[in-house]
């Protein structure tokens, strides 16, 4: 069965450099949106992503190809029927003066009211159950002006939500939050996915998460290729590797972590088991040092003591032992070796 809700066909996004020059980022591109999906849109700065995000939304006319919305043309569609099936949310923050939390998630019923804004009984329960949804309730009644970034950012997605959309897309919705309401937010869209059957489109710099709760990856690379699947399926044929390696870090196959290119100090040889040799292991590896666990020749051992009442590190430098207190000890001690 087809759940498509969304689709391109032999897309090229770009935009123009002057009056009769345009700039292609990207081609070819054949993808479809799944009813219920949480897909997330990865790549490098300058690679496209808002540029491939306002060209599906219709803001944006291709330089060839289409984007279909349930079989119509996006670009055919009146700007109040396409705002009944797609919602947007994007990265910049709009000034919405005195406005509450609650007046700025009507609008979103803008598309349905008549021409006064006068919104219905069923209106009204659209909006309700749409602040419901994002956890949003009590932020209702307080001005929008007030709101931090993570509480405005779940009253931006109500708005789109109480569009009744089959298709919302978000671009860089967790840009300004902190770890903790990224995780919140992220987790919230792939709750709303499945609940209300839409399909969502979010880009996002957050490679971690992608990775932990997408389920599909659209990964645009800076040649303007997208690679789309599972995010398992982009590990395994080395498309996440190769797209962020020459962004300044190496994809880590093996522990599907995203790892800092550092300068090679040495390598350790590490004793020890449980938390604390797994972090050690990570502290040591940033600051530069290839770390084994079986390598009884190499001219540096480290092994870590740890028991219910303290943890400790003792190294040993040509047969010399040195004990420290902290994994920052530690590190500082390696570099002068």
């Amino acid at each position: 069965m087809n759940d498509a809700i969304l689709t391109t066909h032999s897309l090229s996004i770009g935009y123009k450099t002057s009056r009769k020059n345009v700039r292609c980022v990207a081609s070819d591109i054949s993808v479809s949106l799944q009813a219920g999906e949480l897909v997330c849109l990865l790549g490098p700065n300058g690679a496209g992503k808002s540029t491939l995000l306002r060209s599906l939304a219709g803001m944006q006319p291709p330089i060839a190809g289409e984007v279909r919305l349930l079989g119509d043309n996006v670009y055919n569609l009146a700007p109040q029927e396409l705002a009944k099936h797609l919602s947007l949310v994007l990265t910049e923050k709009v000034d919405v003066g005195m406005l509450s939390a609650y007046t700025l998630v009507t609008l979103g019923r803008h598309p349905y009211t008549d021409w006064w804004g006068n919104l219905t009984l069923e209106d009204e329960a659209i909006v309700h159950w749409a602040i419901k949804s994002v956890g949003a309730v009590h932020l209702a009644p307080r001005q929008v002006s007030e709101l931090s970034d993570g509480e405005r950012q779940k009253i931006m997605i109500a708005r789109a939500l109480a569009q009744s959309p089959i298709v919302m897309l978000l671009d860089e919705p967790t840009a300004f939050l902190d770890l903790p309401r990224r995780v919140e937010i992220m987790q919230l869209l792939r709750q709303l996915a499945r609940e209300t059957n839409q399909a969502i489109l979010l880009s996002t710099h957050d490679l971690d998460l992608a990775l932990r709760l997408a389920d599909k990856v659209w990964l645009l690379s800076t040649n303007g290729i997208l690679h789309v699947g599972a995010p398992e399926d982009l590990v395994l044929s080395g498309a996440f590797a190769d797209t962020f390696r020459s962004e300044g870090v190496e994809f880590d196959i093996a522990s599907g972590e995203f790892n800092l290119h550092t300068s090679y100090k040495g390598e350790i040889n590490l004793i020890g088991k449980g938390i604390a040799s797994v972090w050690t292991i990570r502290a040591l590896k940033r600051a530069g040092f290839q770390v084994h666990q079986s390598e009884n020749g190499l001219p540096i051992l480290v092994e870590v003591i740890s028991n219910h009442e303290r943890i400790l590190w003792q190294i040993t430098n040509n047969k010399t032992v040195y004990t420290h207190y902290s994994l920052y000890e530690l590190i500082n001690f390696l570099d002068y070796l």
